[in-house]
């Protein structure tokens, strides 16, 4: 498990703007559980589990400037 900070990458943060964005727009119009809270621990509970645990014990280089 990572501890820190995270590796930028700017190609997948133009991606996540840009196509992530049209697929999760078209994804939540037809699914409406889609991006719930709470499904994720329902679909895949250890891949739920060890993402938060991630997130938690992680920090973006973005906030170091917020």
């Amino acid at each position: 498990m990572k501890f820190g900070m995270r590796t930028p990458s700017i190609k997948k943060s133009i991606s996540a703007r840009t196509n992530g964005r049209a697929k999760r727009a078209v994804e939540s119009t037809i699914n409406p559980a889609y991006g719930k809270k709470g499904t994720g621990l329902i679909t895949n509970s250890s891949k739920s589990v060890k993402n938060s645990v991630y997130h938690k014990t992680t920090k973006s280089v973005w906030s170091l400037f917020k």
